[in-house]
């Protein structure tokens, strides 16, 4: 299992990537998915933990009805943001919130406008 984080700068132009990111409500939507992820997600078919691990993709495809090149690509956008952190468990990539760099770009928000 390996987790992976990319370090976002706090700079303006970020804050706007990461705004595109939010811009689409199907991104939206998964954010709020995986905040409460056993509420969203069937931990009987999780293959790890959804809290601490992440939800799987695949699991993320099923809910929303969409290709799973469009779901990975969903998903890139949403870490590249900053937004979520990705895990891989075997074959499988799960992906859970960054509440901490939530939490810093709201603040940023904040101070921006």
């Amino acid at each position: 299992m390996t987790a992976h984080a990319e370090p976002v700068p706090e700079t303006t132009e970020h804050l706007v990537e990461v705004l595109k990111a939010l811009a689409n409500p199907i991104r939206l939507q998964v954010l709020g998915w995986l905040r409460e992820p056993d509420r969203h997600f069937p931990p009987e078919k999780a293959i790890a933990d959804q809290n601490e691990v992440g939800v799987c993709v695949s699991h993320l495809q099923e809910k929303l009805g969409l290709a799973q090149s469009t779901v990975s690509a969903y998903m890139a956008l949403l870490q590249r943001a900053g937004l979520v952190q990705s895990t891989r468990v075997g074959k499988w990539t799960h992906y859970r919130r960054d509440e901490q760099r939530i939490a810093q770009l709201v603040d940023l928000l904040g101070r921006s406008i």
